[in-house]
């Protein structure tokens, strides 16, 4: 795989074919002169179409393995044997772990795909394509740019700050870029898709919901913002999703008769809790969704020959409250049994006394759809991705409101707080402190890819404390890390370092004139 500074040379003919090659390698480009582009962008259809890639295949690398072994297996959530992606267990991973080439080139390949549409689109379409169509087609193209580095900014901090691939053919060793004009960057980009996304009304027909919205840029700027402590900016924008209704609750008031474990089933991709979501089909290995797989504790489950790479933590399974409805629907327990779980043994699943992935003694629920007929040969789905959910803008809102404090009693905070616990059938709280919203961030969004960035966000010597108390063994073997303040903050993959030794050096401003 080509690493992303020679990637500089994808232009246009991969973007244009929407990424359906066959070739492995998604990256390589095929001749141009093989397409004619101004016919490709005659029609509105076409025009639309050129996002299609930015919601799956250039994220292919991130999505599959990757973030889990990061955000779950580094965040405590998880937990894995499996020597290709337990490096960070006890935080022992190192410069050539190939989870961190992945997550670089992956978002990389994202920054040049949408580098291509923004740079070059508005010169390559015909007279016949409506300004509004185009102008909300730049919208995703710089809100995916704009989730891209926010993957990069969280995990390395400094990173190049890329807007035309093209001009660094010549000269594709660059400087980093500091942290604050990264969260700057991303500012800029999403304020630009806000401005020209088109505005949604989440409803039943959930395949017009695929694509982003104003609402999607407005919710993905609100955990930026509070990513970076401005909490009266992100409880503005948060406010601002809330009150335009574009979103529904699964579980919540407007949406009583779908449960939180629906929100993951396959028939459901795009539901009004999206927010934004990859998107995932059947066809070759870099179109599907391999959680079904890695997550099903075994190929009886799943349609595969395998199962069972990743197992729940010890310590995830030791914090659910009891009577917390989210528990069977996240995790497995012997016992548990789920109607409607298709599997070897029938359109049922119950868990039996010995199911034991890694050794763990439970197993993973969310994502799993089981063997339903509409899995690959290679075990992938069509099953959706959480990048973001409407549920998570609640908790969202209610940290913003909390404003680093230690603990609050604002109705307002509690009314979004409690609308969390609620719907996992636990009781209302008359406050809460920061540790308690933690907490709950943990469970509404375990196995969704988020934790261990929380803990990179917060004070590093209470984030070295959560982490150390977390039992990161087996069922029969407790194991503890050794963490330090340093450890969450990843090095850079040691291949891009030996191609780009600016890297190593000290991050530089950078010049947004």
């Amino acid at each position: 795989m080509k690493k992303f500074y020679i990637d500089y040379k994808i232009i246009i003919a991969v973007m244009l074919l929407g990424f359906l090659s066959c070739s492995d390698d998604f990256l390589e480009r095929p001749p141009e002169d093989t397409y004619s582009l101004d016919e490709f962008y005659s029609t509105d259809e076409q025009v639309e179409a050129s996002t299609n890639a930015l919601y799956g295949k250039t994220w292919f690398f991130l999505h599959n393995k990757t973030l889990y072994a990061i955000a779950e297996v580094g965040g405590g959530n998880a937990f894995t044997y499996s020597s290709d992606v337990n490096g960070l267990r006890l935080l022992n991973i190192t410069s050539t772990d190939p989870v961190l080439t992945d997550a670089w080139k992956s978002c990389f390949a994202t920054v040049a795909q949408s580098n291509s549409l923004i740079n070059l689109l508005p010169s390559r379409v015909g007279d016949e394509v409506d300004q509004e169509v185009l102008n909300n087609t730049l919208g995703e193209a710089h809100f995916m740019r704009a989730l891209a580095y926010f993957y990069l900014v969280r995990l390395w901090r400094a990173v190049p700050i890329i807007e035309n691939n093209a001009e660094h053919v010549n000269d594709p060793q660059l400087n980093t870029n500091p942290q604050e004009d990264i969260y700057r960057f991303i500012e800029s980009d999403l304020n630009y898709a806000i401005d020209n996304l088109y505005a949604k009304t989440r409803g039943s027909n959930y395949e017009a919901n695929g694509h982003v919205s104003k609402g999607s840029a407005r919710a993905l700027m609100a955990k930026v913002l509070l990513y970076q402590e401005k909490y009266d900016e992100a409880r503005a924008m948060a406010e601002q999703v809330i009150n335009s209704g574009e979103f529904k609750l699964f579980g919540g008031e407007q949406l009583p008769n779908e449960s939180f474990g629906n929100l993951y089933k396959i028939e459901n991709n795009n539901n009004e809790e999206s927010i934004v979501a990859w998107q995932w089909t059947l066809g070759n290995y870099f179109t599907g969704n391999y959680l079904n797989t890695m997550f099903a504790y075994s190929s009886i489950i799943n349609n595969s020959t395998y199962g069972g790479t990743f197992a729940p933590s010890q310590d995830l399974l030791n914090a659910f409250e009891p009577g917390d409805l989210r528990r069977k629907q996240t995790v497995m327990l012997p016992g548990d049994y789920y109607p409607d779980l298709p599997s070897a043994n029938g359109p049922d699943f119950t868990v039996p006394e010995d199911i034991d992935p890694q050794n763990a003694g439970a197993g993973i629920k969310k994502y799993v759809v089981g063997k339903n007929g509409i899995t690959d040969g290679n075990g992938g789905s069509p099953n959706n991705t959480y990048i973001m959910r409407y549920g998570e803008l609640f908790l969202i809102h209610a940290e913003a409101i909390l404003a680093g404090a230690q603990s609050t009693a604002n109705p307002a905070a509690l009314e979004s707080y409690n609308t969390i616990r609620e719907r996992a059938g636990l009781q209302p709280v008359n406050s809460f402190t920061f540790d308690d919203l933690l907490h709950e961030r943990r469970i509404e969004l375990a196995f969704e890819g988020d934790y261990w960035f929380d803990l990179g966000r917060i004070s590093p010597q209470k984030a070295v404390e959560i982490v150390a108390a977390q039992n990161r063994g087996d069922e029969d073997n407790p194991e503890y890390a050794d963490p330090r303040p340093t450890d969450f903050i990843l090095p850079y993959p040691s291949s891009e370092l030996i191609l780009n030794p600016k890297l190593g050096e000290d991050p530089i401003p950078y010049n947004f004139d």
